[in-house]
């Protein structure tokens, strides 16, 4: 009987997977004003930019997990446009020690850079929350990246954001059902604003913090999915990311 239950629930968790495509181009947004959002960087390997991310502290950003397969080798900063940004090399990565697929959650990483970031007018960090936040349903935030903006579509250069509204957590389960705890949901569902593939890891923004990672969503539609966008919820994460900081900085 176990035996039956348990092969019951791998063809379903498949099927969801099956469903799920690790995301977040801009899908409906603007280009982003030069003076804002200074902290998104392009995480890149040989063949050039593979996600988004953010910078906390000098050197360290934040992006996500899934992101590890392919490979990052550097990141791309200090300018909104992807070819006029100066690169950094990924010295170390911090994958957190729970994440096996998207699906299952704790799709969240940090990279160590192999030297700190000159903060100034083009450069900075956001501040990560202070205590595990419960964001309200129709909260508006804003997400932004360098992916795709139509399905099919090539990459774009100049980083763009679009608002996208905080959807209630039961309504979002009855979408996503067994989604997995510790996530955000927001934009692609009763809307046409969200994200789409390609540049997974980019912050979600609200009130000047950053509270969630682009994880992933559904399919490979961008014209617009019909369930939600789901975020890693960094909240959740304090104590882990703070850790790795607080080691990093002693040594």
């Amino acid at each position: 009987m176990m035996h039956g239950l348990q092969n019951i629930l791998l063809v379903y968790v498949l099927r969801c997977l099956g469903q799920i495509v690790h995301g977040s181009d801009i899908i409906n947004g603007k280009k982003a004003p030069e003076n804002s959002m200074q902290y998104v960087v392009s995480v890149q390997n040989i063949d050039g930019h593979m996600c988004g991310g953010f910078l906390v502290t000098e050197d360290f950003v934040v992006t996500a997990a899934h992101c590890d397969v392919e490979n990052p080798t550097h990141v791309v900063l200090g300018s909104h446009n992807i070819k006029k940004g100066y690169q950094i090399n990924i010295e170390k990565k911090f994958k957190h020690p729970s994440y096996s697929n998207i699906w299952l959650g704790n799709d969240i990483m940090l990279l160590k850079l192999s030297r700190k970031a000159q903060l100034g007018c083009k450069v900075q960090i956001i501040q990560l929350p202070c205590a595990e936040m419960n964001l309200k349903a129709g909260e508006v935030c804003q997400v932004a990246g360098w992916g795709k903006n139509r399905t099919g579509g090539e990459n774009v250069d100049d980083l763009r954001v679009v608002s996208v509204s905080v959807i209630n957590q039961y309504v979002c389960r009855e979408q996503w059902p067994g989604l997995s705890a510790n996530v955000i949901c927001a934009g692609g569902y009763g809307t046409n604003k969200g994200f789409c593939q390609g540049d997974s890891g980019a912050p979600l923004v609200c009130n000047g913090l950053v509270v969630g990672l682009a994880s992933f969503n559904k399919n490979y539609n961008c014209a617009y999915p019909d369930v939600p966008n789901i975020y890693t919820d960094i909240s959740k994460y304090l104590k882990w990311i703070n850790g790795i900081l607080l080691t990093a900085t002693s040594s």
